[in-house]
């Protein structure tokens, strides 16, 4: 095998977002991470959301635009239906 081309490994503290921290080896020093074991749905039984850039808050408002497109779709096409339906019974 060959020596000196495998990174150094030393200990690395790795910190989550909710304040757990733990150590491992890693060629890198520092690490920080979004989820970890203590706090991630899988491991807690308990469900979170992460949200990162509004990302939750902008499908939701997207979601909400379309429903209410798709309902004035109908208003207009209930409205021109029934213009139709005057305008025939006219003639």
């Amino acid at each position: 095998m060959k020596t000196s081309i495998h990174p150094d490994a030393h200990v690395t503290k790795v910190t989550c977002a909710c304040g757990n921290s733990f150590d491992t080896l890693s060629t890198i020093e520092e690490i920080s991470v979004e989820v970890c074991s203590s706090c991630h749905p899988f491991f807690t039984g308990k469900q979170k959301i992460v949200d990162t850039a509004g990302r939750v808050d902008k499908f939701k408002a997207a979601r909400e635009a379309a429903e209410k497109a798709k309902a004035e779709a109908a208003e207009r096409a209930k409205k021109k239906s029934a213009k139709e339906d005057t305008t025939e019974t006219e003639a």
